[in-house]
């Protein structure tokens, strides 16, 4: 007879704060060290709330216990460590990526990012208006170019980025390769390349070998930096249709925030096809629903102009996030011109 160990405490209640979150849709957990306990903070549709207080010893063993099936060095609290795990949680496989970051008196921070894997949201039920659905079938059918998704943190870039590949690759048909660090949800029906500095899988390496391979859709998982930013251009350049997301306030400010990144303002006019910029807002029928603000054909080109001339330039109110939330919120009135 095979005898099964009972699960510890401590791992019971890891396990049990992993699937309650699950089950919640939350995207991130936070355990913050605090004088004499521990807060824990969870993040739902971009917003963070403080669900417990924990004992020190009980939170500063959960979080060795995460380290442990991290495979990281559970002895090392001086240093930021980072891994990840997988888990089935009610039949659906779950991704955990843990980052620790040291704080005073030898006290460790733990965020944990949950990621539902082979899962994705289709575009109507993402999306609040159906104009933006449109608009979104309509990039994703462009030939070549450079598409970017923007938005804050936890406003569900990541979701639309992988929800907008289904539609290449399921209603298209289309060839996607994606090129990821790390790969965050796996999709059965993308190629999906993993980058590794350490074996000479760098992002410059990466598109080469995934030009050899005959993409029709190349995904950047994002522009974080120079070489990220380089490798989208290079990539849009050579005839392929690349999306990717990148951290910018709202659509013209993703402009100044590739040119901080070295791509020159030509660059950007000859492949840049479109930038989206998206929230998240709370319906009272629907939950959480996203809104979409697009900089795309001759407002991209205006753009382009006025930054050239050194001249601001601005959406129409009605266009951007900000008036679209107004409107929603029946508040529109306030920000019309006398």
């Amino acid at each position: 007879m095979i005898s099964i160990k009972p699960l510890s405490i401590i791992e019971q209640k890891c396990l049990e704060l992993l699937s309650n979150a699950a089950q919640l849709n939350v995207t991130d957990i936070h355990l913050l060290p605090r004088d004499g306990c521990y807060d824990l903070l969870m993040r739902k549709y971009g917003r963070f709330e403080k669900e417990d207080e924990l004992p020190t010893e009980l939170a500063t063993r959960m979080i060795s216990y995460f380290k442990f099936l991290s495979s990281l060095d559970i002895s090392e609290k001086r240093k930021p460590q980072s891994g990840s795990f997988q888990k089935f949680i009610d039949q659906s496989m779950y991704a955990f990526r843990i980052s620790t970051l040291p704080s005073s008196f030898f006290k460790e921070s733990l965020a944990v990012r949950i990621l539902r894997q082979n899962y994705t949201v289709p575009l109507q039920t993402l999306c609040h208006f159906q104009e933006s659905v449109e608009q979104l079938y309509q990039l994703a059918s462009l030939e070549s170019g450079l598409i970017l998704i923007s938005g804050a943190t936890g406003t569900g870039k990541t979701t639309t980025l992988y929800s907008l590949l289904q539609y290449c690759s399921q209603h298209l048909s289309r060839h996607v390769i994606s090129l990821e660090d790390p790969v965050e949800s796996r999709q059965e029906q993308l190629l999906q390349i993993q980058v590794n500095e350490r074996a000479g899988m760098t992002y410059s390496a990466g598109l080469k070998a995934i030009l050899r391979h005959s993409p029709e859709v190349i995904m950047l998982g994002e522009i974080r930096d120079r070489e990220t930013a380089k490798v989208a251009i290079e990539a849009a350049f050579s005839g392929h249709l690349v999306i990717s997301t990148i951290h910018a306030k709202d659509t013209v400010n993703c402009i100044y925030r590739l040119h901080d990144l070295s791509v020159s303002l030509e660059e950007m006019r000859q492949m840049l096809r479109a930038v989206v910029s998206q929230r998240l807002i709370e319906t009272e029928v629907n939950g959480y629903k996203a809104i979409f603000e697009f900089l795309t054909d001759d407002q991209l080109q205006l753009a382009f102009e006025s930054i050239i001339q050194d001249r601001s330039f601005t959406l129409p109110f009605d266009q951007t996030l900000a008036g679209q939330r107004a409107k929603l919120l029946g508040e529109y009135y306030e920000y019309n011109a006398p």
